[in-house]
């Protein structure tokens, strides 16, 4: 499909998915968006549904101005993926021992290395720009200053929630490493620390959402909000890139009889802010649950733990600020999926993937989450499907 063109109050709100379908306080959190004075346009990714602050699956363009909460909490939250050369039949029938491996390598929820990742230890590791990085914790903003050595120690950590690292494996047979993560505590502390300080600007004090109070140009705050977010996303994609790292040194000693060698990897942000340019103006472009999807960059949509998930190629389609959905998208709460759903539930749906089956992961069901195929299909337009993955391990926090 293409889009469905909303009314909004200062820009149309362009949405990939039928209107109907989304649920009323995600429809009203799209249309506060369109009441701000710097708002250049907006699109709406299939996957969309409410979220804190701004909703999930949005792209917001702004001149001049940016939202911190429109970006998250996760801030350069997103995914990698890699290509090995394993494939299925060099797969063992019982895989509990490859997900414990994995397990030992990369700490999940709310753990963390017990000494910080040496990167120059991690064979082919790119370690480029890695000490001009930690220098520039120091100029972060004074409230999370005390957090360096955390920091340092979940940095090649899951985290929780929907976050996870799986194997999977193609319609070809190829088997691929991906996970799924972002800039952990640091990030969270940063963005809401930025939060606080954006609700309490003269000039946000009249929006109809305080939680879209924004920055502007040319003011202090700006500048320290610019400074940390684009840290914040470096030490996500760097976090990505740790865990990579560890995942295909644990594959590697896994299947030491095959010598396993690996593509490049495939990595993009979600919950980012990005300078781009659109008929000739420059903009912010923030997008929250979503992909960018210039024609020819490759992506990653992924489905729920018990489904698949899908390697893209964007089709550079302007009216979606080159962008596509980030996943398959929930279509009911955390707090919903538990009440539904129990762990016999989640056994079932899981059926075929080495995972965790108990309650505590019940908020992830399949079924607490849009059918992946018809949010792609509702996209045709933005990218085409380069390769289909369905998960045989999956590791959450």
């Amino acid at each position: 499909m293409s889009y469905v063109e909303v009314p909004g109050e200062k820009v149309p709100i362009r949405m990939w998915t039928d209107p109907a379908t989304v649920e009323g306080a995600a429809l009203q959190q799209l249309r506060n968006v369109t009441t701000l004075p710097w708002v250049e346009g907006l699109a709406v990714m299939p996957d969309v549904h409410y979220g804190k602050g701004a909703t999930v699956g949005s792209v917001i363009a702004m001149r001049d101005a940016v939202c911190p909460a429109a970006v998250g909490v996760d801030i350069g939250c997103g995914m990698s993926a890699v290509r090995t050369s394993l494939t299925e039949n060099d797969l063992p029938g019982d895989l509990s021992r490859l997900r414990a491996r994995i397990e030992r390598a990369i700490p999940v929820g709310r753990g963390m290395h017990d000494t910080p990742v040496d990167p120059h230890r991690l064979h082919g590791f790119p370690t480029a720009g890695w000490a001009d990085f930690w220098e520039r914790f120091g100029s972060l903003a004074q409230a999370v200053r005390p957090r360096r050595e955390r920091a340092a120690k979940q940095l090649g950590t899951l985290g929780s929630g929907n976050h996870f690292v799986e194997v999977c494996t193609d319609t070809d047979g190829a088997v691929w490493l991906m996970l799924h993560s972002g800039s952990r505590n640091i990030g969270k502390e940063l963005a809401e620390h930025h939060i606080g300080v954006a609700r309490g600007l003269a000039h946000n004090q009249d929006l109809v959402d305080r939680d879209l109070a924004v920055f502007v140009a040319g003011t202090p705050q700006m500048a320290a909000y610019r400074r940390d977010l684009f840290w914040a996303q470096e030490y996500a994609r760097r976090n990505r890139a740790l865990m990579m790292a560890l995942l295909k040194d644990a594959v590697a000693k896994e299947f030491k009889k095959v010598r396993v060698t690996f593509e490049p990897e495939i990595s993009c942000h979600h919950n980012y802010v990005s300078e781009e340019r659109y008929d000739d103006v420059g903009l912010l472009v923030t997008r929250k649950g979503a992909i960018r999807a210039g024609a020819g960059d490759h992506g990653i949509i992924p489905g729920s733990m018990g489904t698949g998930s899908y390697i893209v190629r964007g089709l550079g389609n302007e009216k979606s600020f080159n962008s596509a959905s980030h996943g398959a998208g929930r279509r009911m709460s955390r707090g919903a999926a538990k009440r539904r759903f129990t762990a016999r539930d989640l056994e079932e749906q899981t059926r075929g993937v080495e995972c965790r089956k108990d309650a505590g992961v019940v908020d992830e069901i399949p079924g607490a989450y849009k059918r992946i195929e018809e949010v792609l299909d509702q996209q045709r337009d933005l990218v085409e499907v380069v390769a289909r993955l369905k998960q045989v391990v999956c590791v959450k926090g």
